[in-house]
């Protein structure tokens, strides 16, 4: 091989090596994500921003850490304040605080979801469940979520970790608690039923009263109204028509004052 030969090679060889080192000497840190340094694999409290950074190559790496709101869905078990078996399904939507992703990284790893937040958040629910009956779990729910992401929030306020928001998706009782919330709710409609019945019979028996009362009133006035002149006036009324309807012919037939009828010909 000759001497030219080699001298490429070499030549080509530096350049390779110098295009690595290029390479490696720089790192991009993605829009909402963080930057832990590790120094030959160990974890500094050194935490890259997004954008480009320089770096050490072959001594310097990055390990990214995502900042963003992420969600976990979790299964739960519980007991409530009257000892009912409350079985939760739960979503919780949590972020790392940028400045505290180096601590993260250190203390619990990568995986801290299922090594911190899972159990907190199945103790947070345990310990607000217990709280409230199983009755107010329902009715109050929105109170009990917010109780809970009170709670968890405070646990994970050391790990530099938010919980964004916390939602209870599902509530499952047993068969009987269920069967017995059922047979409430159809009482207590039965019992709305027979309210109403009884105010509308009372309303119907209100209005009949004063009817009543009503009509004995206009009796009484026309009682009061009634004089002798008023019954000669009805009386002529009577007779103006009676000779209204008369056709004109007599009468064949009258009657006498000891009730006699007479038979008055016709000519």
């Amino acid at each position: 091989m000759s001497k030219k030969v080699v001298k490429l090679m070499v030549i080509g060889f530096v350049l390779v090596f110098l295009l690595v080192v290029v390479v490696n000497s720089f790192t991009v840190v993605g829009s909402g994500y963080t930057g832990v340094v590790l120094n030959f694999g160990a974890a500094s409290d050194n935490v890259l921003s997004e954008g480009i950074h320089f770096k050490i190559p072959f001594v310097q790496s990055v390990e990214l850490i995502d900042t963003r709101i992420q969600k976990l869905e979790i299964d739960s078990t519980a007991a409530s304040k009257d000892l009912q078996e409350i079985k939760n399904k739960i979503v919780v939507n949590y972020k790392v605080e940028p400045q505290y992703s180096a601590k993260i990284y250190k203390t619990i790893g990568k995986n801290y979801a299922d090594v911190v937040i899972a159990p907190a958040t199945q103790e947070s629910i345990k310990a607000v469940t217990a709280k409230f009956t199983a009755e107010e779990l329902i009715t109050q729910r929105q109170s009990v979520s917010s109780n809970i992401k009170d709670l968890m929030n405070e646990k994970m306020r050391p790990y530099g970790i938010v919980i964004a928001d916390f939602n209870i998706v599902n509530f499952e009782f047993s068969e009987e608690f269920n069967a017995a919330i059922e047979a409430k709710q159809t009482a207590q409609q039965l019992a709305l039923k027979a309210k109403q019945d009884l105010d509308r019979v009372k309303i119907e028996a209100e209005q009949k009263v004063t009817q009543a009362k009503a009509e004995a009133e206009a009796l009484k006035v026309q009682k009061q109204e009634i004089t002798p002149e008023l019954l000669k006036l009805r009386e002529i009324e009577a007779q103006l028509k009676a000779i209204e309807k008369w056709d004109g012919k007599m009468p064949q037939y009258v009657s006498g004052d000891n009730g006699t009828i007479f038979n008055i010909p016709v000519k």
